[in-house]
């Protein structure tokens, strides 16, 4: 089953990370200084919030796939869909390993797709086109 996913970038973590603790009635899941994440099962949803770099608000939305056949299924769909898609593929970003791929709807919108895998200790890298609205089809 795949989870929905939602990025925000907040002015403030410490405020943020009150407000969502106390809405989800749930700690992060993974907590450092410059990430939170709430991995919930009720709604089935995964929220991470990080200080935000110029504006802030939602910097992308996703689905996350619970294996690698079902990140095949959502590329499938990206590219039935005619949109541009940037497939990155391994990466370690967010205290995490995963598989992704990149996209955008018709207004703009960006939707990552991606696995996970494992945890890191870092942040690891965020690729430009998560914050946004420059992706070319098939970049």
């Amino acid at each position: 089953m795949k989870r929905f996913h939602m990025n925000l970038r907040v002015e403030d973590m410490a405020a943020s990370t009150h407000f969502y603790t106390q809405l989800f009635g749930a700690k992060p899941t993974v907590d450092k200084a410059d990430y939170k994440k709430w991995m919930l099962d009720d709604p089935f949803v995964n929220i991470s919030i990080e200080p935000s770099v110029g504006e802030a608000g939602i910097a992308h939305v996703g689905l996350q796939a619970e294996n690698s056949e079902e990140l095949v299924q959502l590329y499938s769909r990206i590219k039935a869909a005619d949109a541009p898609e940037f497939r990155e593929g391994e990466t370690q970003c967010c205290y995490a390993h995963s598989y992704k791929s990149w996209t955008q709807d018709p207004d703009g919108v960006v939707w990552e797709t991606f696995f996970t895998d494992g945890e890191r200790r870092d942040y690891g890298e965020m690729p430009e086109i998560a914050g946004s609205s420059g992706l070319s089809a098939n970049a």
